[in-house]
């Protein structure tokens, strides 16, 4: 990026050699409009970068959220597989017990067997307990306490089996859901770094034109008679600036706490073949994030994609997600208030700029992730009329 920059620069101080100021507003609009071309022309250049790298931004972050998700369920997995583990361990040794159930039984049945020796040879070399149970029940050799126990040795021989089977499937599943996650996660990655590096040195070259372009729109304003043209331009840029954010400017009413102050840069919803699974708020790194609900920290630190990220448990059973934190103020388990700051805004993990990135999940952490625009609207807060 270093060197990206030393040949922009280069490029620049070639394309645009000194030239004299305009001395009449004649010459000043034709400069300004010059450079107003200019810009119009990487502008569109930098809105189609931007465009690519959101797609990519919204890919890894939906790939982030499949990691994420993997991982919760990589640790129900492995909780089913210890549980499994210990039911199974559980009935070996009962299977074991039963073995020498059967086996006792079949000495007492061997040692009170006069007239019935040779029946007992038969029961004695049956294949299993089922052949055993079948020859000692058709003999009636083994009373019924006997075929119980018999009975209780093949019912605990085929859970044997089963659970054996389940754990099997758990492990490998387990191993297939961690496989696929990291290969998502790192495809993306890729992408998203290509986009990166294509914006950044657009980014770059639309910087110094809108420089040059501010100059020449100063020099305008001198020559139509301005007494500080650059205190002047600074407040047609900051009124036009204030009018653009106030159409997606976050809004709370009647008490409602909104997550943080910001303008809504991306909504929920389907783009490019993939889906933005929550809201974007940009405001400056270290803007406070509230909680807009009292609930209960599910986590709080690293998460894939989003560098840092918060989850909160809310009363009604709804999760919020607070992801590319800069850092945050609470840990899991720990009860939050209505109000209370979670985090601040930060530009950590797989991020375009300082944001704050919202989701609301129902039915767990990473479940069903719906759009946050009506649950924030029941508490009385207002997307703006980005997002509807």
């Amino acid at each position: 990026m270093a060197a990206l920059t030393v040949l922009l620069a280069v490029s620049f101080l070639g394309a645009w050699p000194a030239v004299a100021a305009p001395s009449t507003a004649a010459e000043a609009q034709s400069e300004h409009d010059r450079m107003a071309a200019e810009v119009a022309g990487i502008e569109q250049r930098v809105r189609d970068a931007e465009a690519r790298l959101e797609q990519m931004t919204l890919r890894a972050e939906e790939a982030s959220g499949a990691a994420l998700a993997a991982q919760v369920a990589l640790v129900t997995a492995q909780q089913h597989a210890d549980a499994v583990a210990a039911e199974l361990a559980a009935v070996r040794a009962a299977v074991a017990s039963t073995q020498k159930d059967v086996a006792t039984l079949g000495r007492e049945a061997y040692m009170g067997a006069d007239e019935t020796f040779g029946e007992m040879e038969m029961v004695l070399h049956a294949d299993g307990p089922g052949e055993l149970l079948q020859q000692a029940a058709t003999l009636d050799i083994l009373g019924e306490e006997r075929a119980q126990v018999l009975e209780e040795f093949e019912v605990a021989e085929a859970r044997e089996a089963r659970l054996d089977r389940e754990a099997k499937a758990a492990v490998a599943e387990r191993d297939a859901v961690t496989r696929e996650a990291e290969e998502a996660q790192a495809a993306v990655d890729a992408l998203l770094a290509g986009a990166q590096t294509t914006f950044d040195a657009l980014t770059a070259e639309k910087a110094a034109l809108d420089e040059q372009l501010r100059d020449a729109e100063v020099r305008l304003l001198e020559l139509r008679g301005a007494e500080d043209a650059a205190a002047a331009w600074a407040a047609q840029k900051a009124e036009q600036e204030a009018a653009e954010q106030a159409v997606s400017t976050l809004t709370a009413t009647g008490g409602g706490i909104a997550p943080t102050q910001g303008r809504v840069t991306s909504c929920y919803g389907a783009r490019w073949g993939t889906m933005h699974l929550g809201v974007d708020i940009a405001a400056p790194i270290g803007t406070p994030v509230f909680t807009p609900e009292p609930g209960v920290v599910l986590q709080a630190g690293p998460a894939s994609g989003f560098g840092l990220a918060v989850a909160v448990q809310h009363p009604d059973g709804a999760i919020t997600v607070y992801g590319h934190v800069n850092q945050f103020f609470v840990q899991a388990g720990q009860v939050v208030t209505a109000g209370q700051q979670i985090a601040e805004v930060g530009n950590r993990g797989q991020s375009t700029g300082p944001h704050l990135h919202f989701e609301v999940h129902h039915g767990g952490l990473y479940a069903d992730r719906s759009n946050p625009a009506p649950w924030l609207a029941q508490r009385g807060v207002s997307l703006g009329g980005s997002c509807g």
